[in-house]
Parts: structure tokens; sequence; C-alpha cells
């Protein structure tokens, strides 16, 4: 870590790093991270208290630390916080796979965890930034065989401060759209940004990037190592058929065919393990060893999570984030149901610029094209949704639902996370839980027979 020791402490190693005192357990090495109104060396007493093997500080804080654990100074913790995680990695000395990329990062990194063989060791929940990473490295156990590590952004240089931590022997780029837009200009900037990855894989290492990533191109010349997924790529789906909520697929492969049976029905998703069985080929994975897995595939929460809601009704609770990529996606897929009414609970997609009314707009033709029956927007930016209803917030969505829906009716909520939708399933279930089965008789009034005119246009109810 580059640190001057300033007090010595118990024998051995930390069990684990961790950078909230109110957290800290006997063992672990605590960071005081400094932050935009707190700094967190002010806590490394109560750290130390609490049971720290050693507390990783500014100097300023480590001149009063007792000499009852390690105390290490440091002019950055959060430096130090990096620099010991490439250490750890560089020591556990296994392949690492970086993932990035606007939409589906979370979604390939679930699937490549649990196809890959070995003990694999991934990012838990959002661990995926400059403080993320390092602590998920940091987590990996000794007898760890892969690390997967999902790679987040917001600007240009943060994949490449990541990618300089992981170092990863397979770098995957998952498809590049106007994702952060507002603050980097041009999706050919933003593909500039996730092609960072790139820049810290050693010479034998692969890229595995989308068959149809026209603006990689003039970042993926010289590579040694290339490996295209999806449609016309090198690892691609021949056959397909989706029944009872399980995709049989025939992927085709620079290492064979193989027969894949995904437990998820949505075509977005194949995508994403088109991604993931890539990396395997990298890998030199065996086909036949990856599709014994895939029974394992689990997404991570609030990411296409789908919960059954009695009398037939199917609520896709896919309201970790959201953008014109992946939203159109989420509404591909509500178009193959098949029975009752489709309804989308749309929230705002976030950061999209000073184009984000066209982006709104667009998704909603989108969503009506595409046999949407009833759109409902949340919050004052789903205006531009054209929404056939629009309420105040998540709260006033689960009341609609929960009054008006019907047997059979499948509904989708989907919304970047600022919108906070992960409220509407969470208040439409106990609304149905004190309420009693969803349903009407046969004087209700459904949302269907508001549609036509779009009674709540003038403004949030």
């Amino acid at each position: 870590m580059g640190a001057e020791i300033v007090a010595r402490g118990p024998a051995g190693r930390p069990s684990r790093a961790v950078i909230d005192s109110g957290a800290v357990e006997q063992g672990d090495l605590f960071f005081g991270l400094p932050g935009e109104k707190v700094d967190g060396g002010e806590f490394a007493a109560e750290a130390i208290a609490a049971g720290a093997w050693g507390v990783v500080v500014s100097p300023s804080h480590a001149s009063n630390l007792k000499d009852e654990a390690w105390v290490f100074a440091v002019d950055d913790p959060l430096t130090a916080l990096q620099a010991l995680a490439n250490g750890w990695r560089k020591e556990l000395g296994v392949p690492v796979v970086g993932v990035t990329g606007s939409v589906g990062k979370t979604s390939v990194k679930d699937i490549a965890r649990a196809l890959l063989p070995g003990r694999v060791h991934a990012n838990r929940e959002n661990l995926n930034t400059e403080i993320g990473l390092p602590l998920t490295v940091l987590e990996a156990p000794g007898d760890t065989e892969l690390l997967v590590l999902e790679m987040a952004m917001r600007g240009r240089g943060q994949i490449a401060e990541l990618a300089k931590i992981a170092e990863p022997d397979v770098a995957v780029i998952t498809n590049v759209g106007p994702v952060h837009v507002e603050l980097l200009g041009s999706v050919e900037e933003i593909a500039a940004a996730k092609a960072e990855i790139l820049t810290a894989m050693p010479a034998a290492g692969t890229a595995v990037v989308p068959a149809d990533g026209a603006e990689l191109e003039p970042h993926l010349e010289g590579l040694a190592n290339l490996i295209r997924f999806g449609p016309g790529g090198d690892v691609e789906a021949v056959e397909s058929r989706v029944e009872e909520g399980v995709t049989e697929t025939l992927i085709a492969t620079p290492a064979g065919r193989q027969l894949f049976n995904f437990p998820f029905a949505e075509r977005h998703n194949l995508t994403n393990a088109l991604a993931a069985i890539a990396v395997g080929v990298a890998l030199e994975a065996p086909l036949a060893a990856m599709a014994d897995r895939a029974a394992n595939i689990g997404f991570s929460q609030f990411r296409g999570e789908r919960l059954e809601l009695g009398d037939g009704i199917v609520l896709v609770n896919d309201c970790y984030n959201a953008n014109p990529v992946s939203m159109r996606a989420a509404l591909d897929h509500l178009a193959s149901f098949d029975r009752g009414r489709r309804i989308a609970v749309l929230g705002e997609m976030a950061e999209l610029g000073p184009e984000a009314a066209g982006y709104h707009r667009e998704v909603g033709a989108h969503a009506r094209a595409h046999g949407v029956d009833v759109l409902i927007g949340v919050g004052e930016p789903a205006r531009d949704y054209d929404p056939d209803e629009l309420v105040a917030d998540p709260e006033d969505a689960a009341e609609l639902l929960a009054a008006q829906v019907e047997s059979g009716d499948a509904i989708l909520v989907k919304g970047s996370r600022s919108a906070g939708l992960e409220a509407v399933a969470e208040t439409l279930m106990t609304l149905i839980d004190e309420e009693g089965p969803p349903g009407r008789g046969a004087g209700d009034k459904s949302i269907s027979d508001s549609v036509r005119p779009r009674r709540s246009r003038g403004g949030p109810a």
C-alpha cells in the first residue's frame, strides 16, 4: 500500500477489508476513506475498539491512535485500497474477466458466474466502482479459481482506473449505447470510455465484443485475440425456441456447437448468455460443462425479477436502471407475453442529456408499436412517454395497479434507479396481501377503460 507503519498489531492477516466503521468485526482491516462531508479516518478509533485488526488512514489521523492494532498511514486511503486489491489479485494468480458496457454487464456477470466451471468469485450487488471493485477483489477467498469483475463508469478514465486494478485477461464490452451521454457528449465518446477496459489487458488477452458494435471498431485494431458474439459473430444462436420460461438454444462457437437450456425467456438475456459463453470459449472451458451449469443461472435483485402475483398475473421487476437500449429490450420481452394485457409502468431514464425528451418519446412509441396495451408513466419526466396514465410517484402507481389489474395481466416495471420504482412492486404486493387476490367486479373500472382518452395528461395525479 506504500504505507508507513505507525503501530504494530496482532500477527497474521486481516479477515476482510471494510470502509464502514459501524460494520467492523474482529479481524477486519478498516480503510478511513475521505468523503465529501465526512472523513472516514475520524472513525478509526471506533473501528479499533470494535476489534479491527488494523486501520489505514491519513497521517493526520494515524498519530492519534492507540497501539492496539496495526496503524498504516497513507496519503490517500482509496489509492491504498486499490493497490492492496491489485496485490491480492496478483497473489491469487487466477484468470480475471472484466465486464463493462452500456447495458447487460450485471447480467453477463451473473450468467458467467453460473456457467464457468471452478470456484468463481464475482461482484455482489453493485460493488463495481472505484471503491466497490477493490473491495470485491479483497473479498475473494484464497482458493478462488476465477475472478469475474463487473466495472461501472460515469466518465472518461474511470474504466481505465478499474482495469488497472483488475488487469483482466478477458475483457468484455457488452454493448455501447446512449448511457451517460449527458456526461460524455456522444455515443462515440461512450465507446472510447468503455474501450478503456482493453488498456490493462495483456498482449495475449482476449477481447469479447458484440458483432454489431460498430462504434468499437476503431478501438479494436491490433488486438491479437478477439471474439465477437451475437448474430453473424463467432458465438451465435443458430436455433432457439422458448417454452414455459426456458430458452432452448443451439449455440455455435469456434469450439463447436452445443445445446443450452437457459432458465429465462428474455431475448436480451440470450444475448447476454452469448457474451458469457464467449468468455468461456476464451478461457477454454468445455461447452458441455457450461451447458450442464446453465440451470444455475440467477440474476441480481431488481434485474428482470419475475414475480407471480396470483390469478395468472406476472410482474417483471426490472427497476435497477434504465436507458433507451435496455428499455426497448424490456418492452420487447413484455410483448412476448400472450395472455391478458401488457402493462408497462415506466419511470425516468436519467443522464440522457439535452436529447432526453426525444429518447423518452422514442421509447413510448416503441411500446405502442410492440403491443403494450397500457403505459403508465411515473413522475413528471415520464410525461414524454406519452402515457395513458401519469402518476406522481411509485406508491400512486402501485395503488392504481392494485385497484385495476386483471387476471392474466403482464406488468413491466422499469426506470432508472433514481426513480425508485422498486417501491411499485413492494407496495403492490402489500396491497394485494391486504385486499385479497387481484381482480374486479362487473361494475368496476379498469385501466383499459381509461386508455382513450388519456385522462391524466394534464399533470401528475
